[in-house]
């Protein structure tokens, strides 16, 4: 390309309005509002692993009143598929659900009330250590993934809220 098409490129992008979501890094609006989430605890070995990710993600720092409470519920399933004539599961489906809601912690308004979830594919073999190993292991990914669309939700909350004022 030449340098004129570049500079018009950019041009044309600049008055786009599109901004970046974690515009002015740690001190951005939106790294702000993810740092001052205070996560509820979480039922369950899925909720921890959700919690822990979420925490980790947040990057929430000791100290200080949170402005806000993450509350989230869980539904973790685990459906058998492709059953043989034997009757016996050859597949199996593990379900990560979650409801969660963004709470003001001053005022108890909910902000952002919302779902996330993902789902894994699982091989059931004939040793029963591995299929629990890969039940598990599913589980952990699967945290990870829902931690992180809650996560995009509320900087995405807290951008929109910015822009608004």
């Amino acid at each position: 390309m030449t340098r004129a098409a570049i500079l018009a490129l950019s041009l044309l992008l600049a008055g786009c309005g599109l901004r970046p979501l974690y515009g002015g890094g740690e001190s951005g609006v939106v790294a702000q509002a993810l740092q001052s989430v205070d996560v509820a605890p979480i039922d369950g070995r899925a909720g921890w692993l959700v919690r822990t990710a979420l925490e980790d993600r947040l990057g929430r720092r000791s100290g200080g009143t949170p402005a806000y409470r993450l509350e989230v519920e869980l539904d973790d399933d685990i459906t058998g598929f492709g059953i043989r004539r034997d009757s016996a599961v050859t597949l199996e489906r593990r379900s990560l659900r979650a409801r969660f809601r963004l709470v003001e912690a001053s005022k108890g308004t909910v902000l952002l009330d919302a779902t996330a979830g993902s789902d894994a594919g699982i091989d059931v073999v004939s040793s029963e250590y591995a299929t629990v190993a890969a039940e598990q292991t599913a589980l952990e990914h699967l945290s990870k993934e829902v931690a992180d669309q809650i996560v995009a939700r509320i900087a995405l909350y807290a951008s929109r809220s910015d822009s608004n004022r």
